[in-house]
């Protein structure tokens, strides 16, 4: 499915998934809990395929622990400890992405994140990589009352770029950033290339474009 949006203001992305691949970050992080418990290593495409869940997908592949498990809290606790020590060791953007990026500073259009990583990990991460001095807004998880799939985090990004939520495209690579960008009144596009969960259908979450790679938003936009 493809097509062009015209009269867009500024493009909005999820994080992990999206522009960063920090999956082995965040499988690093889990493996390094089950080997402090003497635990077998686990092969990182399983933590992959649940990397967009953040620290609920981690614990859930590396101790099959779901939150309401009495030892939950401070399992995740641990985890993201352990993530925030190492989360920038192999953490890189995806292929694509710094071009598209400069495309879109190129024309002047302006671009921000919303992600549902908390401010704690995610502001470290953005000052240490060069791609996001650019970016127009940063919004966390953790920044307003609701996360995504709530509309709260993205119609906070376009107030910050002073533009007009239906002027915005939304690309990410979970349902919930779908689910969001709608609710904002926002265009939505899905990366198929990002963590999909097993089995997951990204043609029936509702987006209004899919895409292959990060450099195919550009042909779904009309640069300035």
């Amino acid at each position: 499915m493809e097509r062009r949006f015209s009269g867009l203001q500024a493009v909005l992305f999820d994080l992990d998934g999206t522009l960063l691949d920090s999956a082995p970050d965040l499988g690093g992080a889990a493996e390094s809990l089950r080997l402090a418990r003497g635990l077998p290593p686990l092969p990182l495409e399983l933590y992959r395929a649940q990397a967009g869940s953040g620290a609920r997908g981690m614990l859930r592949v590396a101790f099959d622990m779901a939150p309401d498990h009495e030892d939950y809290a401070a399992l995740r606790e641990a985890f993201i400890d352990a993530y925030e020590a190492r989360m920038l060791e192999l953490t890189l953007p995806f292929d694509g992405v710094p071009a598209l990026v400069d495309a879109l500073n190129g024309s002047r259009m302006p671009w921000g994140v919303v992600t549902n990583k908390a401010e704690r990990l995610t502001h470290p991460l953005a000052r240490a990589l060069t791609l996001f001095d650019s970016a127009g807004a940063i919004v966390c998880g953790d920044t307003t009352p609701h996360p995504k799939p709530h509309p709260a985090p993205l119609l906070e990004a376009a107030r910050r770029l002073r533009v007009d939520p239906a002027r915005c495209l939304y690309v990410g690579d979970d349902e919930r950033d779908i689910q969001a960008g709608r609710a904002a009144g926002m265009r939505t596009v899905a990366a198929r290339y990002g963590y999909l969960g097993p089995g997951a259908d990204v043609a029936s979450w509702g987006a209004d474009a899919l895409i292959n790679a990060p450099l195919d938003v550009l042909n779904l936009i009309d640069l300035p």
